[in-house]
Order: C-alpha cells, then sequence, then structure tokens
C-alpha cells in the first residue's frame, strides 16, 4: 500500500517544476497549509543534485516504474525556517530553523519501527517520489516527524548541504574511518568529497580519485592532498574503498583494489548495471556495504558542522535564483561560478 501525501494550499506561491523531459518553469502555485503532524517551511536555500539532473533528462527510474512522474517538483536537500504548524506538532517548531529527512517511511511497518524508515516499502521521498513536491519552491510542506533542527552555527548554505552530508558520513562510517586506516575514495563530486573531509575528520588517511580538474584542484585547496587522476601505490594497500561515482567499470575496480579482510562501500549509482564476480569477494573475506541515503546519518552531520569539524560550503560553486535553474540543468555554470560541484538556489531571491 502507497503512503498517500496530502495537501491543502491557499495564496499563490512561486515553485520550480520539471514539466516533461528537458523542460521545466517557475509556476505560479497555491501556498501549503500545514495539516495534522505537518509543518509549512520558509525555504531558504535548496541545492540541486544528480537524482534532480535525472528527472530533467527522462533517465530517472522511478519516471519509468511508476514512483514518480511529471510535473515534478523538486528539492530535497534544503533548509528554511517553520512558519506554520499543523495540529499535533509541538509549538517549539515555530520559528525553528531546521533541514528534513527525504526518505518518509508508513511509520508503522516492521522496517519503520526498527530504526530503518528510509528503506521502508511505502515510503515517499522529499521531491523525489509519489508525488512529494519538493523544497525548491518559496514554502513548501513536510510531516514535523522529518525535522532536524540547526543551531546557529550552521548557516543556510551548510543547512542545506547536511543531507549530502549524511550520505557521506554514512559511507565513511561504514568504511570504518579512522586513524592509520588507509581509505581510497572514487569520485571527486559532491559525496565524495564529503565522504573524503569526514574520512580525515576521523584520522583516517585519506586517498581520492577524480577526472575533473576543477574539483581536483579543489580537493587539494580544502585540504585533501592525496587527490590525482591514478590509483596511488601504497605498500599496505587500502583498508576501504568508497566507490562515489556512477562508473559501472568502478565496482569491480574496487574489489580487485581493497586489502583482503577490508571494506567496500557503494554509494554511487551508475546508470546501467554493473558486474562484480562475488568469488573475488568471497576469496578475499571482504564485507560489502551498500549506502542509499543519509537519513540515519543526519544528526551526526549536523554535529559535525556545528563544531567545525567539517565544513561544506568550499563545494558550493554558486547560489541563484528559481529562474536561472533550467539554464544549470542545460549545462550553463553561472556567471563567477567557483570550482565547487555544488549549485545552490535562494527561493527569496
Amino acid at each position: 500500500m502507497g503512503f498517500e501525501v496530502r495537501f491543502e494550499y491557499s495564496d499563490d506561491m512561486k515553485a520550480f517544476a520539471i514539466t516533461a523531459p528537458m523542460q521545466s518553469a517557475v509556476e505560479d502555485v497555491q501556498e501549503p497549509i500545514a495539516g495534522d503532524g505537518e509543518v509549512v517551511i520558509d525555504v531558504s536555500r535548496v541545492g540541486i543534485c544528480g537524482t534532480d539532473q535525472e528527472y530533467f533528462t527522462g533517465e530517472m527510474v522511478y519516471l519509468h516504474t511508476g514512483k514518480a512522474g511529471y510535473p515534478m517538483r523538486i528539492g530535497h536537500e534544503w533548509c528554511g525556517t517553520v512558519s506554520a504548524i499543523g495540529n499535533g506538532v509541538d509549538k517549539k517548531w515555530l520559528g525553528q530553523r531546521v533541514t528534513g529527512d527525504t526518505m518518509l517511511g508508513c511509520g508503522t511497518c516492521y522496517r519503520c519501527t526498527s530504526g530503518r524508515q528510509h528503506v521502508c516499502e511505502s515510503r515517499s521521498e522529499v521531491g523525489i517520489s509519489h508525488g512529494f513536491a519538493g523544497a525548491l519552491a518559496e514554502k513548501f510542506l513536510i510531516p514535523a516527524r522529518a525535522l532536524h533542527a540547526l543551531p546557529d552555527s550552521i548557516d543556510d548554505a551548510m543547512g542545506a548541504m547536511v543531507e549530502p552530508g549524511g550520505n557521506s558520513l554514512r559511507a565513511s562510517q561504514a568504511a570504518l574511518a579512522g586513524p592509520g586506516r588507509n581509505i581510497l575514495i572514487w569520485g571527486t563530486g559532491t559525496i565524495g568529497l564529503l565522504a573524503a573531509l569526514f574520512a580525515q575528520a576521523a584520522g583516517a588517511n585519506v586517498y581520492l580519485i577524480g577526472r575533473n580538474e576543477q574539483t581536483i584542484a579543489l580537493a587539494k585547496k580544502i585540504g585533501i592532498k592525496n587527490t590525482s587522476k591514478q590509483i596511488p601505490q601504497l605498500p599496505t594497500g587500502f583498508d576501504a574503498v568508497i566507490d562515489a561515482t556512477n562508473d559501472p567499470d568502478i565496482p569491480a575496480l574496487a574489489v580487485s583494489t581493497v586489502e583482503p579482510g577490508g571494506r567496500i562501500v557503494y554509494i554511487g549509482i551508475a546508470g546501467e548495471a554493473s558486474y562484480v564476480d562475488s568469488r573475488v569477494i568471497t576469496l578475499a573475506d571482504v564485507t560489502v556495504i551498500g549506502i542509499l541515503s543519509g537519513s540515519p546519518g543526519l544528526a551526526g552531520t549536523i554535529e559535525m558542522y556545528a563544531s567545525g569539524k567539517v565544513d561544506p560550503r568550499p563545494l558550493i560553486a554558486a547560489t541563484i535564483s528559481m529562474q536561472q535553474v533550467g539554464d544549470i540543468f542545460l549545462g550553463k555554470r553561472p556567471a563567477g561560478a567557483g570550482d565547487g560541484p555544488k549549485i545552490h538556489i535562494d527561493p527569496r531571491i
């Protein structure tokens, strides 16, 4: 049984929608009204990610399985302020700066009640599936149970980087990043760079591989010194490998690169099937872990950002208006953009 999402609306506001493959628009839509257990967010910052790009091109798998369809209101990396609350919501949330979970489970199944609501079979995903409108708008609606409060030490830019940070922190933790461990990370996109920062903050020796000259240079600038286009040769090998790419060949390469008894963490998803020989995994006694969501890592990411141990802001190349988002999907770089892989939108400008 699917997760039913209900909306009520009043006055008009601006929202970004992908209306068909390669087509988008900033539309006048009705403002949301908080129902039971819900809050309205005044959105201050939203990040664009690869999933959003796949909706724009029409490649996203959910479009072909019935979990999503056009028009698509995207936006699952966000922060903002609670401006209205519905019945049953603690008044402490009113006026609170927040970010929130993307994954909204049914709340009653075995997975939800055992702390794994992010893999609930009936889950909705904010701005991704089952018609749940995303945050790329002036306001949007979300259940209060999904909220995470942001301290004053986390600004809007950092707040909208909590969701990708949650994914990256989980990848770093799955690799058992810590003092003396050699961690190889494939991919210098947002997730790879953040995973490298988290792993390094945990004390690991991080080796980062990328293809993009700009993001390789950025990685070195933010302190990931061992960044290159080639796999480095170490006398002791790699205790863990994190695949943060969309390259279908990397999963098998990861198996051949990790030390026997080591760990492989798959967080990148290729557009086509990847093939790995399970015999090699078994004979090398390798542990393989897949990371789907940042949900279990959101609180930890907020703590890391607030403490100053990890600063995600250098990864943000530019902050733009909703009217410029369509150009980003068409491959146009904003004037004056930095080297970072992440583009942010401020719906208020």
